[in-house]
């Protein structure tokens, strides 16, 4: 009788874990389909580092542009723009521009995939229903698929009226979190048509070092 009193709740907790898998992947279908509806979107974001053990505590902020593949963004003083084939890196205080293929990793957030990255690579789980700023932000926890690795978790907040998203939460094996809050989000905007179109013979006037990767 034990025995199956026991079987019983691993029956019953596998269903319920099940149920929770499909909701947040319910909720994260969602989420990707109105991204994906825009013609562009802007964000404006804030992104914090925090490490206890390393005494890392730093925050800063940034803002991309995104139009499907392509993007133009800006962190930290410099500037990378993706136009769909190269992607463009800009160290103003180097006074250096580093042009290269796209990422292959299929595991890194690329600006072009910050919105739509937990498509792949990992499973879901419901968690928290957050209040915050009077807004409610459901999060959804993404552990990824892969062993190697070197995040342990992902909390992504979910708005529950726009299904935008509010913030990512990483976690990583050596016990950083990375925090990205969008402050402002914008869609479908009037672009100048030239916006993923790089100058390169305006950093070789200026007398910028070109590396070619």
């Amino acid at each position: 009788m034990k025995k199956l009193g026991v079987l019983v709740f691993i029956l019953i907790a596998n269903v319920s874990f099940a149920q929770n898998s499909a909701k947040a992947k319910a909720l994260l279908d969602q989420v990707y389909n109105k991204v994906t509806s825009y013609n562009n979107i802007f964000v404006d974001f804030k992104h914090s580092l925090n490490n206890s053990e390393a005494n890392i505590n730093r925050e800063t902020r940034g803002d991309v542009t995104l139009q499907g593949e392509k993007y133009l963004f800006n962190y930290l003083g410099s500037m990378q723009l993706f136009d769909g084939k190269k992607v463009y890196t800009v160290v103003p205080d180097n006074e250096e521009v580093t042009i290269e293929d796209k990422s292959t990793d299929d595991n890194a957030i690329t600006p072009s995939k910050m919105l739509t990255f937990y498509k792949t690579g990992h499973n879901y789980a419901w968690d928290k229903l957050q209040t915050i700023n009077g807004r409610k932000i459901q999060y959804i926890k993404l552990i990824p698929i892969d062993s190697n690795s070197e995040i342990k978790s992902r909390l992504l907040g979910i708005d529950v009226e726009t299904k935008h998203i509010y913030n990512l939460i990483e976690t990583g094996d050596n016990g950083t979190k990375t925090t990205i809050t969008v402050n402002s989000f914008k869609t479908n905007q009037t672009l100048s048509k030239s916006l993923f179109t790089f100058d390169l013979k305006k950093y070789e006037d200026n007398g910028y070092y070109i590396i070619r990767n």
